[in-house]
C-alpha cells in the first residue's frame, strides 16, 4: 500500500546504521555470554568447595583450572566488548564528521554562486554609483542650504529691503494712532 503511485520510498536506514546496529547485537550477545559465564564460575567455585569438603581433591583441582580457563574467556569477552563499544564511537562520530564535512561543502558552493553574481567589478562599479549619487544630493543641498548666485543675492536683498520699509511705514502710522491701553 505505501507503493501507491509506484515511487520507491528510499530508506532512511544507511550501511553505516546498519553496521553499528549489528556491532550492538554483537556486543548485547557477549554480555550475555559474560553473565552466563559468570553465574557458571560461581557454581563451579561452590561445587569445587564441596569436592574439598568431601576429600575429592584431584576433582577439585580439575574444575578450578577449568574455572581458570572461563575466567580468561572473560578477559578477552571483556576487551571483545570494548573493542565494539569503540568501533561504535568511531563510526558514530564519523558520521556526524561526514555531516559536518557535507554542510561546509554546501555553504561553499552557496558562497561560490554568490560571489559569480556578485563579482568584485560589480561592487566596485556600485560603490561608484552611490559616490556619485551622494555627491550629487549633497550639491543639491548646497543649493537648497544657500548657494546662490550674486543675482538671487542682489534680488533677495531687495525685496528684504522693500518688506523693511513696509514695515517701517505701518509701525509709523501705527504710532499716530491712539491706543487703548497706557502704561
Amino acid at each position: 500500500m505505501g507503493n501507491l503511485f509506484g515511487r520507491k520510498r528510499r530508506s532512511r536506514v544507511t550501511e553505516q546504521d546498519k553496521a553499528v546496529l549489528q556491532l550492538k547485537q554483537q556486543r548485547d550477545k557477549l554480555k550475555q555470554y559474560q553473565k552466563r559465564i559468570s553465574l557458571q564460575l560461581e557454581r563451579e567455585r561452590a561445587f569445587a568447595r564441596q569436592l574439598l569438603k568431601d576429600g575429592k581433591k584431584e576433582k577439585a583441582k580439575f574444575l578450578l583450572k577449568k574455572k581458570r580457563y572461563q575466567e580468561q574467556l572473560l578477559d578477552k569477552t571483556e576487551n571483545q566488548i570494548s573493542n565494539l563499544e569503540r568501533m561504535v564511537q568511531d563510526i558514530e562520530f564519523t558520521q556526524i564528521e561526514m555531516k559536518v564535512i557535507e554542510g561546509l561543502k554546501i555553504g561553499n558552493e552557496c558562497l561560490n554562486k554568490m560571489h559569480q553574481v556578485m563579482s568584485i567589478e560589480e561592487v566596485e562599479r556600485i560603490m561608484d554609483e552611490t559616490q556619485e549619487a551622494v555627491e550629487y544630493q549633497r550639491q543639491i543641498d548646497e543649493m537648497l542650504a544657500g548657494s546662490f548666485t550674486v543675482e538671487d543675492e542682489d534680488a533677495i536683498l531687495a525685496e528684504l529691503d522693500a518688506i523693511t520699509q513696509v514695515s517701517r511705514l505701518k509701525n509709523k502710522e501705527g504710532d499716530t494712532q491712539p491706543s487703548c491701553t497706557q502704561s
